[in-house]
Protein backbone atom coordinates (compact mmCIF):
# COMPACT_ATOMS: atom_id res chain seq x y z
CA UNK A 1 0.00 0.00 0.00
CA UNK A 2 1.44 3.08 -0.94
CA UNK A 3 1.93 5.98 1.47
CA UNK A 4 -0.97 8.30 2.48
CA UNK A 5 -1.09 12.31 2.83
CA UNK A 6 -2.84 12.81 5.81
CA UNK A 7 -3.81 16.18 7.09
CA UNK A 8 -4.03 16.30 11.02
CA UNK A 9 -6.07 19.29 13.25
CA UNK A 10 -5.70 18.34 16.68
CA UNK A 11 -5.70 20.91 19.62
CA UNK A 12 -3.75 18.75 21.92
CA UNK A 13 0.15 19.29 20.98
CA UNK A 14 1.22 15.81 22.95
CA UNK A 15 -1.19 14.10 20.89
CA UNK A 16 -0.53 15.85 17.99
CA UNK A 17 2.95 14.81 18.16
CA UNK A 18 2.34 11.48 18.94
CA UNK A 19 -0.09 10.91 16.18
CA UNK A 20 2.50 12.55 13.49
CA UNK A 21 5.08 10.19 15.22
CA UNK A 22 3.20 7.46 14.52
CA UNK A 23 1.76 7.91 10.93
CA UNK A 24 5.40 8.90 9.68
CA UNK A 25 6.51 5.84 11.54
CA UNK A 26 3.78 3.51 9.65
CA UNK A 27 5.46 5.07 6.27
CA UNK A 28 2.84 7.99 5.39
CA UNK A 29 3.44 11.35 5.44
CA UNK A 30 1.38 13.62 7.79
CA UNK A 31 1.06 17.00 8.07
CA UNK A 32 -0.52 19.11 11.12
CA UNK A 33 -3.23 21.93 10.36
CA UNK A 34 -2.02 25.21 12.47
CA UNK A 35 -5.88 25.94 12.66
CA UNK A 36 -8.98 25.18 11.57
CA UNK A 37 -9.31 27.65 8.72
CA UNK A 38 -6.15 26.37 7.52
CA UNK A 39 -7.42 22.96 7.35
CA UNK A 40 -10.43 24.06 5.68
CA UNK A 41 -8.49 25.59 2.60
CA UNK A 42 -5.66 22.16 2.43
CA UNK A 43 -8.87 20.15 2.27
CA UNK A 44 -10.34 21.99 -0.93
CA UNK A 45 -6.97 21.31 -2.96
CA UNK A 46 -5.56 18.00 -4.29
CA UNK A 47 -2.42 16.63 -2.46
CA UNK A 48 -4.24 14.92 1.09
CA UNK A 49 -5.96 11.46 1.36
CA UNK A 50 -7.12 11.39 4.87
CA UNK A 51 -8.10 13.98 7.21
CA UNK A 52 -8.01 13.64 10.90
CA UNK A 53 -9.70 15.93 12.60
CA UNK A 54 -10.28 16.58 16.33
CA UNK A 55 -14.00 18.26 16.65
CA UNK A 56 -13.49 19.95 19.80
CA UNK A 57 -11.02 22.42 18.35
CA UNK A 58 -12.33 25.69 19.16
CA UNK A 59 -12.17 27.57 16.42
CA UNK A 60 -13.78 24.75 13.74
CA UNK A 61 -16.50 25.68 12.14
CA UNK A 62 -18.51 22.80 10.95
CA UNK A 63 -20.16 24.68 8.30
CA UNK A 64 -17.16 25.88 6.35
CA UNK A 65 -15.40 22.04 6.98
CA UNK A 66 -18.85 20.59 5.28
CA UNK A 67 -18.97 23.52 2.54
CA UNK A 68 -14.78 22.35 1.82
CA UNK A 69 -15.84 18.54 2.11
CA UNK A 70 -19.05 18.39 -0.41
CA UNK A 71 -19.32 21.71 -1.84
CA UNK A 72 -22.89 22.37 -2.64
CA UNK A 73 -22.05 24.01 -5.93
CA UNK A 74 -19.55 21.75 -7.91
CA UNK A 75 -16.35 22.56 -9.04
CA UNK A 76 -15.02 23.66 -12.97
CA UNK A 77 -13.79 20.73 -14.67
CA UNK A 78 -10.52 21.15 -14.57
CA UNK A 79 -8.86 21.30 -18.41
CA UNK A 80 -7.04 18.03 -19.80
CA UNK A 81 -3.49 19.11 -19.08
CA UNK A 82 -3.95 20.03 -15.13
CA UNK A 83 -5.79 16.60 -14.84
CA UNK A 84 -3.28 15.11 -16.69
CA UNK A 85 -0.54 16.75 -14.60
CA UNK A 86 -2.58 15.35 -11.32
CA UNK A 87 -2.57 11.96 -12.22
CA UNK A 88 0.36 12.22 -13.43
CA UNK A 89 2.00 13.18 -9.74
CA UNK A 90 -0.34 10.94 -8.08
CA UNK A 91 0.90 7.90 -9.84
CA UNK A 92 4.28 9.08 -9.05
CA UNK A 93 3.40 9.14 -5.05
CA UNK A 94 1.56 6.06 -5.31
CA UNK A 95 5.40 4.39 -6.76
CA UNK A 96 7.57 6.57 -4.50
CA UNK A 97 8.65 8.16 -7.14
CA UNK A 98 9.75 5.45 -9.18
CA UNK A 99 9.36 5.87 -12.77
CA UNK A 100 9.16 3.13 -14.76
CA UNK A 101 6.69 1.57 -12.45
CA UNK A 102 4.44 5.06 -13.34
CA UNK A 103 4.91 4.58 -17.26
CA UNK A 104 3.94 1.11 -16.78
CA UNK A 105 0.84 1.78 -14.83
CA UNK A 106 -0.11 4.95 -16.91
CA UNK A 107 0.73 2.57 -20.14
CA UNK A 108 3.18 4.95 -21.47
CA UNK A 109 7.01 4.85 -22.23
CA UNK A 110 9.48 5.74 -19.59
CA UNK A 111 10.45 8.42 -22.27
CA UNK A 112 7.28 9.82 -22.41
CA UNK A 113 6.76 9.88 -18.94
CA UNK A 114 10.11 11.85 -18.13
CA UNK A 115 8.93 14.34 -21.00
CA UNK A 116 5.52 14.94 -19.25
CA UNK A 117 7.41 15.23 -15.77
CA UNK A 118 9.31 17.94 -17.27
CA UNK A 119 6.22 19.75 -18.88
CA UNK A 120 4.03 19.79 -16.07
CA UNK A 121 6.95 20.90 -13.43
CA UNK A 122 6.89 17.59 -11.22
CA UNK A 123 11.01 17.02 -11.35
CA UNK A 124 11.17 18.15 -7.16
CA UNK A 125 8.23 15.40 -6.67
CA UNK A 126 9.81 12.64 -8.26
CA UNK A 127 12.91 10.88 -7.80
Amino acid sequence: MPPLHILILERDPARLDELLGLLRAAGHRAAAAPDAAAAAMAIGVPGFDTLVLDLAVPDIDLASLRQALAPSDPAEPASLAEAERRHIALTLRHTDGNKRRAATLLGISRSTLLNKIRKYDLMERSR
